[in-house]
């Protein structure tokens, strides 16, 4: 399975911005999959996620009420729509994809469940 992000540009605080990642193959919906993001000089961190079958929805605390986790499953693409950005959410953006459906939502923060990876797309948020 390949995954191909984008979505990512340069937009203002409290501005939005809505990315995109397609798969090539039936993964979403069935195992799940999620966002991170990464700024350089930092860990990779977990922003996102959405179960396969289910679709229960799982945030960081610092998007929660501002990010919205979706996938279309006709389409085999996920979606993060992003509200209020703020310039702390300036990062490039990964897209991840996990065959395997798990049981609670700590897994799917987990960055070593995904077994497939998008190629990163960057969002920068000016103040």
């Amino acid at each position: 399975v390949q995954l191909q992000a984008s979505g990512g540009g340069v937009v203002q605080a409290g501005g939005s911005l809505k990315l995109s990642c397609a798969a090539s193959g039936r993964t979403f919906s069935v195992g799940g999959g999620g966002w991170f993001r990464q700024v350089p000089g930092k860990e990779r961190e977990f922003v996102t996620a959405i179960k396969g079958g289910s679709s229960s929805t799982y945030y960081a605390d610092s998007v929660k009420g501002r990010f919205t986790i979706s996938r279309v499953n006709a389409k085999n693409t996920m979606y993060l729509q992003m509200n209020s950005l703020k310039p702390e959410d300036t990062a490039v953006y990964y897209c991840a994809a996990t065959a395997r459906r798990y049981a609670g939502s700590r897994y799917y923060t987990e960055q070593d469940r995904y077994d497939y990876w998008g190629q990163g797309t960057e969002v920068t948020v000016s103040s």
